[in-house]
């Protein structure tokens, strides 16, 4: 397969590890036509439309202007680059975006087994870097990174201009070291800042586990990522829990940014029955192409989903596949809403346009750019699964009387590890402190009853711990109950 030309659905290409879809279609031209609509003029009314050759002057002279003439010097590579750069932010679409020869580079070495980086996937959001997903168990992930994170300094330096790809390789980085990024969260009053170690993130996209209970034997399957060997891995590890005779299966895609649509494709075709579609493709003329299941037979145990906000692009392509096309449930949260299909096309000089050619419609020939897939059995996780870590930063010391999103997030926290803080408003209350000072004695710490580095550093590794804890995971839990009275039936 040519890895330098395909479509994707991934929300963005990253630091990170990103995947492509695969669309077997013709290749598309790279030759566009000129853009003719409303020029503005002087004293901003409307020019009449220029024609072809008027656009090509004018950009020509434009061209020739800055290059001699601006305060500092320029090249004309520079210059040009930037105009594909300014054509591309005209489409108003994250996901379509310029990689220049360093970056495509980096592009193609990201779909290998593994790279070094945070473990997150990204798009470019309202101007801004923005988060799509952490990658299950990443850096990112246990550094708690969130979905719709948007980074807004990068090591301290303002990354305010900066493209997408400009700011991913100042993330990217050796395994060992650390970045610090500057995060704006929804809900979250003040930014925070986030030390990530970066690590050498792995490609092992398809996980395998078996859970008994009440005398049943449920398969679980994770699918990190739709890499390009995912669908022989799924089939793999399918097959073996079959073998084992296994009366329900659960598929988790939770916190999986997306990958190669022939990957989805072939997925849906073990799982959904067959007759039925597991995705549509559609084109900017409304055409329509279906991608259908050719299962023979309907599996003969019952299927359940796991979604999150994370789950962006193809995961959402199975989430809906699994409700639409099988009629399975899907337990979880509202997934990303990325229902557009990207390609990277070659511009001759090892440059790159990745640029969205198709949207993907659910089985049922649903649009759900923007909007996600909603589950059919909604859950949310503990309050705790979803704070910002605690960052001291220079006010120091959190402390009694304080208010502040810092002591907020850290009281969550508390109250879910078990230590009563009284209130999880943001004020540093007399029954905080005691929390406080009984969680450092539970876990060796001085007990002062203020939050230092260590305490937070403490409070923040305690409640990953709790996060990891399937127990706690109270999406993966009601599905398994949901799962155990479908066998039943």
């Amino acid at each position: 397969m040519n890895k330098r030309q395909f479509l994707m659905i991934v929300a963005a290409v990253l630091v990170l590890g990103v995947f492509g879809f695969y669309f077997q279609a013709a290749q598309p031209s790279i030759e566009t036509d000129t853009a003719a609509s409303g020029v503005s003029g002087n004293g901003g009314q409307a020019e009449s439309e220029l024609s072809e050759k008027e656009l090509l002057d004018k950009f020509q002279k434009a061209l020739g202007i800055i290059h001699e003439q601006y305060v500092d010097e320029i090249t004309e590579q520079e210059l040009y680059e930037g105009a594909i750069e300014g054509m591309l932010r005209t489409l108003d679409d994250p996901y379509s975006v310029y990689m220049d020869q360093e970056t495509a580079t980096q592009f193609v070495e990201s779909l290998g087994s593994h790279f070094e980086g945070i473990g997150a996937e990204v798009s470019m959001t309202d101007g801004k870097v923005t988060i799509v997903a952490p990658f299950r168990e990443s850096p990112a992930e246990k550094a708690g990174l969130q979905p719709n994170d948007k980074i807004i300094e990068i090591d301290g330096e303002s990354i305010e201009g900066l493209s997408l790809y400009e700011a991913v390789l100042q993330i990217r980085g050796e395994k060992g070291t650390i970045v610090n990024l500057t995060i704006e969260r929804a809900g979250q009053n003040d930014l925070f800042e986030v030390p990530v170690e970066r690590g050498l993130i792995p490609i092992e996209t398809v996980r395998s586990d078996v859970i008994e209970r009440d005398g049943k034997t449920l398969g679980l399957l994770e699918i990190t990522s739709f890499s390009e060997d995912t669908a022989d891995r799924f089939k793999e590890k399918l097959e073996a829990l079959e073998d084992q005779g296994i009366d329900g299966l659960l598929i988790d895609v939770r916190g999986n940014p997306g990958g190669y649509l022939n990957a989805v494709e072939d997925i849906g075709k073990l799982i959904i029955p067959g007759g039925t579609p597991i995705v549509q493709i559609e084109n900017r003329e409304g055409e329509k192409i279906r991608y259908m299941s050719n299962l023979d037979e309907r599996k003969p145990y019952p299927i359940i989903g796991l979604t999150d906000r994370a789950s962006a692009s193809a995961s959402e392509i199975l989430s809906a596949a699994l409700i639409e096309g099988g009629g399975y449930d899907v337990v979880g949260e509202q997934t990303f809403g990325k229902g557009t299909v990207q390609q990277t096309i070659q511009l001759g000089d090892g440059s790159e346009l990745k640029l969205s050619l198709f949207r993907w419609l659910t089985s049922a020939g649903n649009d759900i750019n923007g909007e996600g897939v909603k589950p059919t059995v909604e859950v949310k996780q503990p309050d705790y699964f979803y704070t910002a870590p605690i960052s001291i930063g220079e006010v120091g010391e959190l402390r009694l009387d304080m208010m502040s999103e810092q002591i907020k997030n850290a009281q969550i926290m508390l109250k879910g590890l078990g230590h009563e803080p009284g209130r999880t408003d943001g004020y540093f209350s007399e029954q905080t402190e005691i929390a406080v000072i009984a969680f450092q004695r539970s876990n060796d710490l001085e007990p002062t009853g203020k939050i230092d580095e260590e305490t937070a550093s403490m409070i923040q590794q305690r409640t990953v711990e709790m996060v990891r804890e399937k127990e706690n995971d109270q999406q993966l839990q009601r599905a398994i109950e949901l799962l155990l009275e479908q066998t039943n039936e």
